[in-house]
């Protein structure tokens, strides 16, 4: 391929969800910063997150009590230091989306005083999920996307695919192997460009639309995960999947996801096969599992 730039920025990112976005509007402060998405801006897995978003809100509640119920729905395979520092930045990050112009639902106290609507949801023993109606995916990328797109340092290219990264070593660069920027599918040109950037980010988010029954997006497809592991990074964990447990399913048409807040406000899953589940607001990893498990089961 071209290995002479057709543009070039301080940081690249792939991927134009809420991880993307976000960080992009945090660097373009004092760099200039490129986006890319497979699609329109906002076609991803963020665009279709419903429930909301876990922070310790509620005075009655705990980043510690927060950290063990994370801990219990992970069945002992999280790392706690990881854990402790999401739960423990959580607010300041919602904060920070709040800043930013993001509408999470409000409710009136009897006190008259305004707070937050905290919502429940599966494996959480507080009440600590804001969120914007049952879009609140929807609401955080539009927020984003207006900002991002609002931003003099930040350039949005959509309908762009990453095919690879640029490794120093395989265009006879000297010095230390580095990533110096990627090779991109204009797919409104219908041609390959080459980018170059000083820093390179990933944000390109799972793998879990290679199922065939998932509520993730076409584009949760993982050749984000692919260039990074053709590059010589290390990949870990690739198979830990989350199925999400409730969905309306149409023979002639795509699932969708039905929010995990349903069962955190008191809705009633039916299983033949795991009853003593059903009467628990268990977390949303252990319905897949019970589901998949070999006993006969009819769900409704």
């Amino acid at each position: 391929m071209n290995t002479t730039p057709d543009f070039s920025c301080d940081v690249l990112i792939i991927g134009s969800g809420a991880a993307g976005l976000s960080l992009a509007l945090r660097l373009a402060e004092h760099s200039s910063v490129t986006v890319l998405s497979k699609g329109p801006i906002s076609e991803g897995s963020t665009f279709y997150a419903q429930g909301g978003i876990a922070a310790v809100f509620d005075e009655t509640d705990s980043i510690e009590s927060h950290v063990e119920d994370t801990l219990i729905a992970g069945a002992g395979l999280c790392d706690r230091h990881a854990v402790t520092f999401v739960a423990s930045n959580a607010r300041s990050c919602v904060q920070w989306l709040i800043d930013q112009g993001v509408l999470f639902d409000t409710q009136v106290q009897a006190n008259g005083e305004e707070s937050y609507h905290l919502t429940r949801e599966g494996g959480h023993s507080h009440r600590r999920i804001l969120h914007a109606a049952d879009a609140t995916g929807k609401a955080v990328e539009t927020t984003l996307v207006d900002k991002a797109l609002a931003h003099p340092n930040i350039r949005i290219l959509e309908r762009s695919n990453a095919v690879d990264l640029i490794v120093s070593d395989k265009i006879g660069l000297p010095g230390t192997r580095r990533v110096v920027g990627a090779w991109i599918w204009n797919r409104n040109k219908e041609r390959v460009e080459t980018c170059s950037a000083k820093a390179v980010v990933l944000a390109t988010g799972g793998a879990a639309k290679v199922y065939q029954y998932t509520t993730n997006p076409d584009v949760s497809s993982g050749d984000g995960i692919a260039m990074a592991w053709r590059a010589g990074c290390r990949v870990a964990n690739l198979e830990f999947n989350q199925f999400h447990p409730t969905a309306l399913y149409h023979p002639q048409a795509r699932n969708f996801l039905l929010t995990e807040a349903l069962r955190g406000e008191g809705a009633h899953l039916n299983a033949r096969m795991a009853p003593a589940l059903c009467r628990t607001l268990t977390s949303a990893a252990s319905w897949p599992r019970a589901i998949s498990s070999p006993a006969p089961s009819t769900m409704k």
